[in-house]
C-alpha cells in the first residue's frame, strides 16, 4: 500500500509544532484496501475518524445531509490535494440561495493527522468499493 505525504507538512497547535505523519511515496490519492468487504487498518481508521468528526454534518457514511454535501459524490470530482485543502483550511461557499461554511480542521489533530485515512475511507465509498455501515477489518 502506498501512503502519501499530506498537503500541509506541519501545523501549530497550542504553541507547539505538530508534523503530519511521514508517508512513503507521493501519489495523487492515498490507497485504500477493500477485499471481499474487508478493509485494511488505515481504511477502518478513516471510518472511525469520519464518524467522530465529520458524520454530524456530512451524514452517515459520507452520504450527505440537509446541512452539508455528500462527500461520496464530491470525491468523484476532488482529488486528495483538493480535499485536503478544504478540510485543513475550511471553505465558505456563499450564493444567493445558500450560505455553506466548512470550518477549518487544520488544528484538529484527530482530523489533520489522519486525513489520508479519512480520505481513503471516503474514496473507497465514492469508488463503490465499500458499502454503507461499519466495515469489517482483517483482524476482526
Amino acid at each position: 500500500m502506498i501512503r502519501i505525504a499530506p498537503v500541509i507538512p506541519a501545523m501549530v497547535l497550542a504553541g507547539s509544532l505538530l508534523t503530519m505523519p511521514d508517508c512513503a511515496q507521493a501519489q495523487n490519492d492515498p490507497v485504500y484496501s477493500v477485499q471481499n468487504g474487508i478493509v485494511d487498518q488505515h481504511t477502518f481508521n478513516g471510518y472511525r475518524r469520519y464518524g467522530e468528526s465529520c458524520h454530524r454534518c456530512h451524514g452517515p457514511d459520507g452520504s450527505g445531509s440537509s446541512y452539508a454535501p455528500s462527500l461520496v459524490d464530491s470525491l468523484k470530482n476532488l482529488n486528495y490535494e483538493q480535499f485536503a485543502q478544504v478540510v485543513i483550511n475550511g471553505r465558505q461557499n456563499v450564493t444567493t440561495s445558500s450560505n455553506n461554511v466548512m470550518p477549518s480542521f487544520g488544528l484538529t489533530p484527530d482530523v489533520a493527522l489522519y486525513l489520508d485515512d479519512i480520505y481513503g475511507y471516503l474514496k473507497a465509498r465514492s469508488d463503490g468499493k465499500l458499502e454503507r455501515g461499519r466495515p469489517k477489518r482483517a483482524d476482526d
